[in-house]
């Protein structure tokens, strides 16, 4: 399966049901990356096994879902090569403002791709 932007429909309809049981934790998480100054750009891989990407934070056991959520931020992306030096800068411009959206590291079998997922709104 190739990496491809039109995946993005698919998969953020099979995680939203997971999403909004912890979205409001992942909102909170994105902020105190941000606060605590570890980096401006937070990112939550999410995989149905267990990943090495980043530190795991919500198990998929613990509120019965698909996928567990892992938190991270750009530098561990950097450092591990997931996204290369030359591709900084346009990532940079093409990430979302994480008090809106989540930026979930999709990790699924041979796919792996970035979603930008809006935290719901409140009522």
């Amino acid at each position: 399966m190739e990496n491809s932007p039109e995946l993005s429909g698919k998969y953020l309809g099979i995680i939203s049901t997971d999403f909004v049981k912890v979205a409001d934790i992942l909102k909170e998480a994105a902020y105190q990356i941000k606060a605590q100054g570890f980096s401006e750009y937070p990112i939550f891989p999410v995989c149905r096994t267990l990943t090495e990407i980043g530190s795991i934070l919500i198990p998929k056991e613990r509120i019965e879902a698909k996928w567990n959520f892992n938190i991270s931020y750009i530098d561990e992306f950097t450092q591990r090569q997931l996204i290369a030096e030359e591709n900084l800068e346009q990532f940079k411009n093409i990430y979302k403002d994480p008090e809106e959206f989540c930026c979930l590291f999709v990790i699924d079998m041979d796919f792996t791709n970035f979603i930008f997922i809006p935290y719901p709104e409140d009522l």
